[in-house]
């Protein structure tokens, strides 16, 4: 009996071997282009994977200006299937290419309006929001004898010179973000003489929207422009950072998916948009980001302020994506003098 025993035994882990290799074998791989923070890429595609083992991911990541250009680049010869968490405002900007295919995810309805394309064919679909803010390490501006600015306006106060770094917004989504809140919140003329004023104390600007509060969390400058999430993070690892979010209102942009016109693996990319969207999708999204798509879903996020959402200004994404290119051509010609090297 014993020896029948682990005869069947050893047969039932034969068969799902086989099975495992069999659905191993038979995946279908996409490729997806995204700007999502990189320690986040193998948690998104793990927690996919428990629902559809059958798709396998490869991810393609970079910040969002850097992917936004490659996805232009490659208009005529698409290698993405899918883009999952790039800047609405690219998205924006890609369907104006007619380079995505319309699609309405399984659960879109049960999204919150302002997380969807609400044209009659949609496109995307809204993930989350991610917000400006501003890293204050406060023992380097201890050292300094810098107060803590309160407001955007005070960053252009003479004794920051120096002391701010800030992503460039042609390869940061989160510079554009910056930028093009700005120049709604205080109108184009105003906008552009605020960053002047601004410039003269930035001391560089990176490539990366996170990297200037990890500057700011390692002691490197006392003050980097960024974003909440990225700022929540480094202080919950025990960075001394105090996160400001100025008194004027927070520019802000959603992390946005869609399917890349021409895929050849179209059903397995509306799979995988559908997951996109769902409560369980939601939910991972809001272990980093306070605001979600799916009403209901979002909890507090440690170090975020309660009414983050209160804080986020009457974002014209369309207007943003429409005067994305000038807006940029503009930044560049004023100011590009002080991005570090690529």
């Amino acid at each position: 009996m014993k020896l029948k025993a682990v005869v069947k035994r050893l047969a039932v882990l034969v068969s799902a071997a086989v099975c495992s290799l069999s659905a191993y074998a038979s995946q279908t791989e996409l490729t997806v282009y995204t700007a999502i923070e990189a320690e986040d890429l193998k948690k998104y595609a793990a927690r996919f994977n428990e629902d559809h083992p059958d798709i396998k991911i490869n991810w393609v990541r970079d910040s969002t200006g850097i992917i936004t250009a490659k996805l232009l680049a490659e208009k005529e010869n698409p290698q993405a299937d899918v883009v999952w968490g790039l800047a609405a405002t690219s998205l924006m900007l890609l369907d104006g290419e007619k380079m995505l295919q319309s699609y309405k995810p399984e659960g879109y309805d049960k999204l919150s309006r302002k997380f969807r394309d609400n044209q009659a064919e949609p496109v995307w679909t809204g993930m989350d929001a991610w917000m400006a803010a501003v890293c204050f390490n406060t023992v380097e501006a201890e050292k300094l004898g810098l107060p803590k600015p309160t407001s955007w306006e005070d960053l252009t106060k003479p004794i920051y010179q120096n002391h701010i770094i800030m992503p460039n917004p042609n390869s940061s989504g989160t510079g554009f973000l910056d930028v093009s809140s700005w120049l709604q919140l205080f109108g184009e003329e105003k906008g552009w003489k605020y960053m002047e004023g601004l410039h003269q104390n930035i001391s560089r600007y990176t490539h990366s929207g996170s990297k200037p509060c990890k500057l700011a969390a390692a002691g490197e400058t006392p003050i980097g422009i960024s974003f909440a999430f990225r700022a929540a993070k480094s202080k919950k690892a025990g960075a001394p950072l105090e996160i400001i979010f100025p008194s004027e209102g927070l520019g802000w942009d959603m992390e946005a998916t869609a399917i890349v016109k021409g895929t050849r693996k179209l059903a397995a990319a509306q799979t995988l948009v559908n997951w996109t969207v769902s409560r369980k999708a939601n939910e991972t999204y809001n272990e980093g980001y306070a605001v979600v798509a799916m009403p209901g879903i979002a909890k507090p996020v440690e170090y975020f302020p309660e009414n983050a959402e209160d804080l986020m200004i009457d974002n014209d994404f369309s207007w943003a994506a429409a005067n994305r290119d000038r807006i940029l051509a503009e930044w560049q010609k004023r100011f590009d003098g002080k991005s570090e090297a690529k």
